[in-house]
């Protein structure tokens, strides 16, 4: 046996055009192309060196928040020269000079700066560079902090650790070290300025947007309504040689 229909066939159109009504009534959901599209004519509006612009732009507003945010860096030089003995000669102060360079940043002398400068032996290894010379016997103690003060202290303390380490063997190298210069609280940072990053940003971002401009596509010469030119096939120019 067949169960009997529960709806009349009225109440079914009655239904289906209220099903209908419904779907009227909601708003059309826009297309993912349609939504985007205004936004990608805006885009391609745009003149061809907009991106060289927005990388100088972006550079240069990161380089000088760097140079705002970033403490100032100081840094103090502390200078010592190597002299012979009578026993000794110059050309082997110069290579002893060269010797304790490579030495005032070892842990020995740096342990022994540590209780001057007041600071840890990780603080000097980071902080603290030596130089010297190839016409001078003399070797140069820089060290950076963000305080001025502290910046002189490490290149004094490891400075005169080095010069103490040195006297220790003067009997047997025949040479010693003085103090040829202390280290002064410097009065100018050494990093640079705000200025300074803004234009390293800058110049990187003009970089960057100028590779992005060379490698953006190229427009097409013709317009949307343009039409090429048509080009006649085998078959029609063969056509006319034959009329020829």
């Amino acid at each position: 046996m067949t169960e009997p229909l529960t709806q009349t066939p009225a109440e079914s159109g009655a239904a289906y055009a209220e099903n209908t009504a419904d779907r009227a009534d909601r708003p059309a959901r826009p297309h993912p192309r349609t939504a985007l599209g205004p936004a990608l004519r805006r885009v391609r509006a745009l003149p061809p060196w907009t991106p060289l612009a927005a990388g100088v732009l972006a550079g240069g507003l990161l380089g000088a928040s760097y140079g705002l945010v970033t403490a100032p860096r100081y840094t103090a030089t502390s200078y010592v020269v190597a002299v012979p003995t009578d026993k000794s000669d110059p050309a082997s102060a110069l290579g002893f000079a060269q010797a304790y360079g490579r030495v005032a940043t070892q842990l020995a002398v740096l342990g022994d700066a540590q209780m001057w400068a007041d600071v840890p032996v990780a603080t000097l290894r980071e902080s603290v560079r030596t130089a010297t010379s190839p016409d001078a016997p003399v070797v140069s103690v820089a060290a950076t902090s963000s305080r001025p003060g502290e910046a002189a202290d490490m290149a004094n303390a490891v400075a005169g650790a080095l010069t103490r380490h040195a006297d220790a063997a003067a009997d047997d190298t025949h040479v010693e070290l003085r103090q040829f210069a202390r280290a002064t609280e410097p009065t100018e940072a050494s990093s640079a300025s705000s200025g300074v990053t803004a234009l390293v940003g800058a110049s990187a971002g003009g970089l960057l947007g100028g590779l992005a401009l060379l490698v953006r596509p190229r427009r097409s010469a013709r317009g949307p309504g343009r039409a090429g030119a048509a080009v006649p096939g085998p078959a029609a120019a063969a056509d006319v040689r034959g009329r020829l």
